[in-house]
């Protein structure tokens, strides 16, 4: 089970001045679920997805994935940030490769996941360029492409799309969509659009400002393939934007449109 249970929550930085940055968060993350995550910069969007990968010990609570407590890092779990930090020193494909070789993955098996993923993600081709010779669009693709390269069963994604431009974030979307359920993986994605959680997720949760807590969640149940003028996803970010803009920080509420 790749599925994580959050109960109650808490993490405060410092000891004399001490953060609240979340509080007493509550979530249920299903397995093979594509989750998004709207807040308010500073709500802990970030430490909370650290904390599901296993980089950061929450202050208080139980974190759990599958059926055992969650402690420290693990393949089973991959990162995307919004910087993907490709290797300039290495080709696209050598960069793919990376962790498939730091886990003594045989040379040809890891040439043949890189070169799948590549394709998968619009870089058939570019195998041998480097860094330095891709867009910023580019790289992001070769970011998704060696995290799903490694096999894991859960991606955490911070703002993977944030520094691109407008046609290629929805490009990236439509990539990540396609790959998302030819492998059905558990995606819990970090975005400040959103237009762009909509489109992506099955659900959106919605965190307070801070100290962050789980102010709503919206299903969306449109199926998929999805259109972006959609009006039942229009209406749903129209409702989004509602609550974004009212300041609840008492209960959680869930919301089934």
């Amino acid at each position: 089970m790749a599925g994580f249970s959050i109960n109650h929550m808490s993490m405060v930085y410092g000891e004399t001045a001490p953060a609240v940055i979340l509080s007493d968060i509550n979530l249920a993350i299903e397995d093979g679920e594509f989750l998004c995550i709207l807040g308010p910069s500073g709500c802990g969007k970030s430490t909370l997805l650290e904390i599901l990968a296993g980089l950061q010990a929450p202050t208080q609570g139980d974190v759990r994935f599958g059926d055992s407590p969650l402690e420290g890092t693990d393949k089973r779990r991959g990162v995307v940030f919004q910087d993907p930090s490709l290797y300039p020193w290495r080709t696209v494909q050598r960069n793919v490769e990376l962790g498939l070789e730091i886990r003594g993955t045989d040379k040809r098996e890891r040439s043949a996941a890189a070169r799948r993923y590549l394709e998968m993600v619009g870089l058939s081709g570019f195998e041998q360029k480097y860094p330095h010779q891709l867009s910023g669009g580019m790289k992001q693709r070769a970011g998704l492409a060696r995290a799903f390269a490694n096999r894991p069963e859960v991606l955490l994604m911070d703002e993977p799309f944030g520094a691109v431009d407008h046609l290629t974030r929805l490009q990236l979307q439509d990539d990540l969509l396609q790959i998302w359920e030819s492998e059905k993986k558990t995606v819990v994605f970090i975005t400040h659009d959103v237009a762009e959680a909509v489109f992506l997720a099955d659900r959106v949760v919605i965190l307070s400002p801070r100290p962050g807590r789980v102010n709503a969640i919206f299903q969306v149940p449109q199926a998929r393939p999805r259109k972006r003028d959609d009006a039942g996803l229009l209406k749903i970010q129209n409702d989004i934007y509602a609550s974004l803009h009212q300041v609840k920080t008492e209960d959680s509420i869930e919301f089934t449109i």
